[in-house]
């Protein structure tokens, strides 16, 4: 018989060993768990994480420390040369939808008083050009007037309140497309150069008025792009017509790019609702297509989603507030680190229980917290971004709340008028620096 060489004093010392070892990883585990409870290393979290809940801060911790093992950004601080220090603050609004020109007139005029310098605000072709082609006629209701009416009076009140409007020019009447709006209400015309030739009406006519004009919006997702297959080299040449038409209508024009919608898809044939394709993919497509020269600003969206304004987190495939950054990556790496990045749209939606969380969910008072903390944060580490809109000011009516849509909760005001926390926080903010 073999006997054990296995000494049994120095077999036991080694389970004692481990036994100690382990004990001692569960004592500084524990006490590195008693450590990240204390306030100042919650709010030390916070500020990583964007999370206020403990175990999310946690999880969000180990995230951060898989980001060290992904490529840097290349974000070039100091190289933007136009478009980029300006007045940071904009806001979503719909006066469109304001029937009563008072009412319209008292939403530009407390967008003022809550310090916004710039409104962003569509011109829906489809509103303009309603009929057919050169047809710019109003003939829905009686009497009869301009379809320019309306729009006259709104760039008359940015003017008047000492606003700039960035004019967001999309949705297509259904004239426009054989099909009409069998393959969406926002998908884009047949001819291209039926685009063109709104964009040089509506350019030509506020030439000297307006100057900064966003050609379409969200042309990588559904429903802005209908029912056919998500094309950045479509849209691309969607731009150029549009872009070459407006320059020649005025010079000075500035344009911005459609604000590219954050998703991680990566199905553009599918069949819709799921057509979509992720951003950064988009815009890279975008270039290699040629559609630099046909834009002066790149745009995105800068929804908060399901974290804080100051979460670092840094994951291609993750929805958080830091997400312009890969936008402004794939710029500089394709040579526009001289143009600027504009948010179009940014909040966080303080749905109702009883309201589905589709675009996550904060209350009230996180609401109002989160969105001056987002601008303090673009004007202190994003010199490269321009303009941030708020989404949004108001609705004319509360048809979003009525039908339980999320949508409805990112407002500043009711459709009443009456002021949200957020509304009075992001006042204090744009007119004192005051952070809440």
């Amino acid at each position: 018989m073999r006997h054990s060489t296995r000494h049994p004093t120095r077999f036991s010392a080694t389970i004692r060993d481990t036994i100690t070892l382990w004990a001692s990883l569960l004592l500084l585990g524990g006490l590195a768990f008693f450590l990240l409870r204390t306030p100042p290393a919650r709010q030390w979290l916070w500020q990583q994480t964007g999370e206020e809940a403990f175990l999310p801060q946690v999880k969000g911790l180990t995230d951060l420390a898989g980001d060290g093992l992904r490529p840097r950004l290349e974000l070039a601080p100091d190289a933007v040369t136009e478009h980029g220090d300006v007045n940071p603050f904009g806001v979503n609004v719909f006066l469109e939808h304001e029937a009563d020109p008072a009412k319209r007139e008292r939403a530009v005029r407390m967008a003022a008083e809550a310090g916004f310098h710039w409104l962003r605000q569509e011109f829906p072709w489809e509103d303009i050009e309603i009929h057919g082609k050169g047809d710019f006629q109003d003939r829905r209701h009686e009497p009869v007037r301009s379809a320019w009416e309306k729009y006259d009076h709104i760039v008359d009140l940015a003017e008047k309140y000492g606003l700039e409007l960035i004019v967001r020019i999309s949705n297509p009447p259904a004239w426009s497309r054989a099909q009409g709006d069998a393959v969406g209400s926002y998908a884009p015309p047949d001819d291209y150069q039926d685009f063109a030739d709104f964009v040089q009406a509506v350019v030509s006519r506020y030439r000297g008025r307006v100057r900064y004009y966003q050609l379409w919006n969200e042309p990588n997702i559904y429903p802005e792009w209908g029912s056919y297959p998500i094309s950045p080299e479509e849209y691309t040449e969607l731009l150029k017509q549009g872009a070459t038409a407006a320059r020649a209508a005025d010079p000075d024009v500035v344009i911005i790019a459609g604000a590219l919608a954050a998703t991680i898809n990566l199905q553009p044939d599918a069949p819709p609702p799921a057509n979509s394709l992720n951003d950064l993919l988009f815009l890279q497509r975008m270039y290699d297509a040629g559609a630099a020269p046909y834009f002066d600003i790149v745009a995105a969206q800068g929804y908060g989603l399901f974290s804080g304004p100051t979460d670092r987190r840094m994951h291609p495939r993750v929805m958080n507030f830091g997400r312009p950054q890969f936008i402004r990556d794939v710029m500089v790496r394709n040579g526009d680190a001289h143009k600027p990045l504009w948010v179009s749209e940014m909040n966080w939606n303080a749905a109702p229980d009883g309201v589905e969380p589709r675009y996550g969910r904060v209350t009230l008072e996180q609401q109002a917290r989160y969105l001056p903390l987002a601008y303090e944060r673009i004007r202190q580490e994003w010199p490269w971004v321009g303009v941030a809109n708020t989404w949004f000011l108001k609705r004319a009516t509360d048809e979003w709340e009525r039908n339980g849509q999320p949508e409805a909760y990112f407002r500043l005001l009711a459709p009443d008028f009456t002021p949200m926390p957020v509304y009075e926080s992001i006042k204090a903010y744009i007119q004192e620096g005051r952070l809440p």
